[in-house]
């Protein structure tokens, strides 16, 4: 389950979003909550909800930015609407907005479940609703509700990642990425944090043994190398650009790589690639993660990049066509990145895996990759500088 506050907005586009969704049969409006005499009126425009939310946030104008949008999303079909609509109620009260008024927008046009709340974040008294914190207080108020224990989590996700077979530290740290966390080397171990805190360490001389002990199961790779080149003949391996749903007003920013081929690898065959480049250009490389037999190949390793994704041109953002979604729940409970996690319809905004003009990892659920003729030490460990992370060797 993950939960995504979207950017900040001065204006109440959250609601128009929304209710486009409804009138597309993408949508179901499941809650109205808090609108005082306006829920007793029938046939409500959207532009109703949108200048009650307004007046009530004129009454602090110091307030630029009063729109409140948030995304709570499940894996799959876990959770029912009804589920989900119960969860955002609970969760607005824990986080202080249970008395504000609220829509809740089941959305079903995704794989994901996932519930859209619209509210301001001016109370009634004009004041502002506090924000202190307020991406890590959205995932404790979660995790309450729905049970969690982060540090048991933790555990049990780096028990799982020390049982995949890697060649160097860059594809551990890739690993621990891909499950939303974000980690740093501080002398002989790896502080590791997801959701904004500290979750625990891991010893680097239990990473280096992992690494040191790899070896490729070249019987694997043929088998791995047989299904590509048979689903190549099935399914389109031409790569385009992902890219976060936006709501009107703002730009879609491509956030990475897929291609129909490689979706179904990793939904049949548990098969992953992550593939590496810039916005706007095509892919010059990748990593494949065999999650069936826990082991990550470099792209090099398994076949050449050119014959994985195929003869055809790369489709970029710029020629119109509709861009898939950045899905909004990813694998298991991941958001994809640590300090909100980053995914909101996954979602939005922050899944910002990149800044512009520079190199993306993109982890929708655990893909992987790197350049066949590029070391993946070198190039994660450049991103990572270039974004303020840890670097991937030691001096």
């Amino acid at each position: 389950m993950i939960v995504k506050i979207l950017a900040h907005s001065a204006t109440f586009n959250g609601v128009s979003y929304n209710t486009d969704k409804i009138e597309n049969d993408k949508g179901e409006l499941m809650k109205v909550e808090n609108f005082g005499a306006l829920q007793a009126l029938e046939q409500l425009r959207p532009q109703d909800y949108i200048n009650y939310l307004e007046v009530r946030s004129a009454t602090n104008p110091r307030i630029r930015y009063p729109q409140f949008h948030a995304v709570i999303s499940c894996k799959r079909k876990s959770h029912s609407k009804e589920q989900l609509t119960d969860l955002a109620t609970k969760w607005l009260k824990g986080i202080g907005y249970g008395k504000q008024p609220y829509l809740l927008v089941f959305h079903k046009d995704t794989a994901n479940n996932h519930i859209h709340i619209v509210s301001t974040r001016v109370d009634e008294n004009g004041k502002k609703i506090n924000d202190s914190y307020e991406k890590i207080r959205a995932y404790q108020v979660l995790h309450q509700l729905m049970e969690v224990d982060q540090k048991k989590q933790f555990t049990k996700d780096i028990e799982r990642i020390l049982g995949y077979h890697f060649s160097t530290r860059a594809q551990f740290m890739m690993l621990l990425e891909c499950q939303g966390y974000s980690l740093r080397l501080d002398g002989e171990r790896y502080r590791i944090s997801k959701y904004g805190l500290h979750q625990g360490t891991v010893e680097l001389s239990k990473v280096d043994a992992i690494r040191k002990n790899y070896q490729r199961d070249l019987d694997r790779l043929a088998q791995i190398r047989a299904i590509i080149d048979k689903y190549l003949k099935i399914y389109d391996p031409t790569v385009f650009p992902v890219a976060a749903p936006t709501v009107k007003g703002v730009t879609a920013k491509q956030m990475g790589y897929s291609s129909k081929l490689v979706e179904h690898l990793a939904a049949k065959f548990g098969v992953q690639v992550l593939f590496h480049g810039k916005a706007g250009m095509p892919p010059y490389g990748y990593t494949l993660i065999d999650h069936s037999h826990k082991q990550i190949y470099k792209g090099g390793e398994v076949m050449p990049l050119e014959q994985l994704k195929g003869p055809a041109e790369f489709i970029s953002m710029d020629i119109p066509r509709p861009l898939t979604e950045l899905p909004l729940e990813a694998g298991s409970d991941v958001d994809t990145r640590s300090s909100y996690g980053q995914s909101v319809d996954q979602a939005g905004t922050e899944n910002g895996l990149t800044s512009d003009g520079e190199t993306m990892f993109f982890f929708p659920e655990i893909n992987l990759d790197i350049a066949d003729d590029i070391d993946d030490e070198a190039v994660l460990g450049r991103n990572r500088r270039r974004q303020r992370k840890a670097r991937t060797n030691t001096r």
